[in-house]
């Protein structure tokens, strides 16, 4: 079982920032990666942000590249989003999911996630 818990959503104004956490927790990790997806109303889920739990290496979609960087805590089973630069087309619930896509390649895909978080609310105001 494993169990992943977003804090750090909020509102904020056109350009500012947040930081996202999310902390995994169970008998035991064997993902071999975490990312962020987020849902805006009246769309599908896309992604976001990922990291490779081994390696670090990180995939970001088009949308966020510049502005937002994941990040990952080995020790306590932790990954960040840390978003800057924030847009109202931002706003969205984000969640936090744990999978083991096959390759950095498809990082991106929502498929190859399993465990997903309840999601934490970010409103960007204009």
């Amino acid at each position: 079982q494993v169990q992943l818990v977003e804090t750090g959503g909020g509102l904020v104004q056109a350009g500012g920032s947040l930081r996202l956490s999310c902390k995994a927790s169970g008998r035991t990790f064997s993902s071999s990666a975490m990312g962020w997806f987020r849902q805006a109303p009246g769309k599908e889920r896309e992604f976001v942000a990922a990291v490779d739990w081994s390696f670090g290496s990180t995939s970001y979609a088009d949308s966020v590249k510049g502005r937002f960087t994941i990040s990952r805590d080995n020790v306590q089973i932790t990954v960040y989003l840390q978003m800057n630069s924030l847009k109202p087309e931002d706003t969205a619930v984000y969640y936090c999911a744990a999978g083991s896509p096959p390759s950095r390649i498809v990082l991106s895909a929502a498929s190859w996630y399993h465990y997903w978080g309840q999601g934490t609310q970010v409103t960007v105001s204009s």
